[in-house]
């Protein structure tokens, strides 16, 4: 991948990422630049989008115009929030149901 088309930057370290969509339609980031040691197979379907694949036993190479690509969040963070404070609790709690 040479061209800098649809890198974003990641909102927790700043690195460069892609957003690839995967088989189940889930979002998952990957590293911008391509990366040997990677487990995802990341290609540009007929679309547009950016779209990923695991390495599986089945298929372990890429395939046709695929690049190998390592998601973002093997790089030791996670995409949930980064906040220290605790989460502000609301509501009460019922008691659990006791029979008489």
């Amino acid at each position: 991948m040479a061209s800098d088309h649809g890198v974003d930057r990641c909102a927790v370290c700043g690195a460069r990422i892609r957003w690839t969509t995967t088989a189940r339609g889930l979002a998952l980031a990957v590293d911008a630049d391509p990366d040997p040691t990677g487990n995802q197979a990341c290609y540009t379907d007929v679309a547009g989008t950016l779209r990923s694949r695991g390495l599986t036993k089945e298929r372990p190479t890429p395939e046709h115009s695929e690049w190998i690509a390592r998601p973002h969040v093997a790089a030791g963070h996670t995409p949930r929030s980064n906040s220290d404070t605790p989460r502000r609790r609301t509501g009460v709690r019922p008691p659990p149901w006791r029979r008489p």
